[in-house]
């Protein structure tokens, strides 16, 4: 993997009212033609997404978004899919022209300040008319430094915009979290268990694996890569004990046996739990497959859809796994891609994929959503540990508080 991830990188989006120049905006930015520029109010209607390196920033998501002022129909898809972008926004970018800062701006910024979201601000079409410094006070209750530009003809917009935006910036995207370097020293020797599987990229490794491995690389660290069938004798002939496992959390109940009790064991996507999520909110969400009931609604959400194969994880080996440890009739709903549902309050649990395709903003919005509803969230591999009795295990390595006791 040579380019860098779309979940891995920060998401900057532009918002605004119809033709107040979001798109002239991203097109400079991204110094591309990747918007429709036009006098006629409206022309965006969906979300356009554009990935690029940013110096210094590094690796970004810009989003065009659609006007929140719209009207009709038509409009209000146009709204709701725009509010969605708010989930998965680290850094937005509200743009007006000369006329000023009025209510749905304001609506706007509180929107992002409640959802502690960084937001500056672009006064366009200066060329067209001048902002007062009246009007301008007023905007810098809300953002510092408000930068006036015409956006479409003047390039500085560029310069000035990267400036707060690397002052505003997230410390999580200058400094990136390591996925294990708080577990781990250096020199330690950390064993991963990688099936071959029906899911698995022919040729490749899925992202999590990949991610783990270079962040072990990263810290100095030894990493011995095996199947579950040679993970006996792969432990039997290292010249050391395994600092960790890590395994797919599809071959814990294998792995868990033979891996010794002394042995630190944990899976991928419980490692992206604490990366992408919340871990001691996805622990305390598991001890609600306990209580299920017959007729109970679980929600299962993938990040991103995939093609679905006869052994699916969230289609067959979750639900499997669900009804055996619960004995209940339980109902499966399914959810893929950005969107998320609104009626939460119809669901008894929610259990989330790894989120190794979407960024952590949007994790831990849902995560907010559903405590919001009254609603357990937890995630995939968590899930199949509590199942299998070894959850207490799986979470070793990490400082989790059992709430249950």
């Amino acid at each position: 993997m040579n380019n860098t991830p779309k979940a891995n990188r920060l998401h900057i989006g532009i918002f605004g009212k119809r033709n107040a120049g979001k798109s002239s905006l991203i097109n400079r930015l991204v110094n591309q033609d990747i918007s429709i520029v036009s006098e006629t109010a409206g022309t965006t209607t969906d979300p356009v997404e554009k990935t690029m390196e940013f110096l210094p920033l590094g690796p970004v998501v810009f989003i065009d978004t659609a006007g929140v002022d719209d009207a009709g129909a038509l409009g209000e898809q146009r709204i709701e899919k725009t509010k969605k972008i708010f989930d998965r926004t680290d850094i937005a970018i509200i743009i007006c022209d000369f006329n000023g800062w009025d209510d749905y701006e304001t609506n706007l910024y509180k929107e992002f300040e409640k959802r502690n979201i960084p937001t500056l601000a672009v006064i366009n079409k200066q060329d067209a008319g001048k902002i007062t410094e009246e009007k301008l006070s007023f905007i810098k209750q809300f953002v510092k430094e408000p930068v006036l530009a015409s956006v479409s003809k003047n390039r500085d917009v560029v310069y000035l915009l990267k400036k707060q935006l690397v002052e505003v910036c997230p410390e999580d995207f200058i400094t990136p979290p390591s996925i294990l370097g708080d577990l781990i020293k250096e020199k330690d020797t950390i064993v991963l268990v990688i099936p071959v599987d029906k899911e698995a990229p022919k040729g490749r490794l899925i992202l999590p694996q990949v991610q783990v491995l270079r962040d072990i690389l990263d810290n100095r660290c030894k990493a011995f890569v095996t199947q579950e069938a040679e993970l006996k004798e792969t432990i039997e002939e290292l010249k050391e004990k395994p600092r960790l496992v890590i395994t797919d959390s599809q071959a814990f109940a294998k792995v868990s046996e033979v891996v010794p009790e002394d042995i630190e064991l944990t899976s991928f996507s419980i490692l992206f739990a604490r990366l992408k999520g919340n871990l001691q909110e996805f622990y305390n969400g598991a001890q609600k497959i306990d209580s299920l009931q017959d007729g109970d609604k679980v929600l299962i959400c993938e990040s991103c859809s995939h093609h679905q194969i006869e052994d699916d994880i969230a289609r067959v080996k979750i639900p499997n796994l669900l009804k055996k440890k619960t004995g209940k009739q339980i109902e499966f709903v399914y959810h893929s891609g950005h969107d998320f549902p609104e009626n939460l309050k119809d669901y008894a649990l929610l259990i989330h994929c790894g989120a190794c395709m979407t960024n952590r903003r949007e994790v831990l919005s849902r995560i907010m959503k559903c405590k919001e509803a009254n609603l357990s969230i937890t995630n995939y591999g968590i899930t199949i540990a509590h199942c299998l009795g070894i959850l207490k295990r799986a979470l070793e390595p990490f400082n989790i508080i059992d709430t249950a006791e």
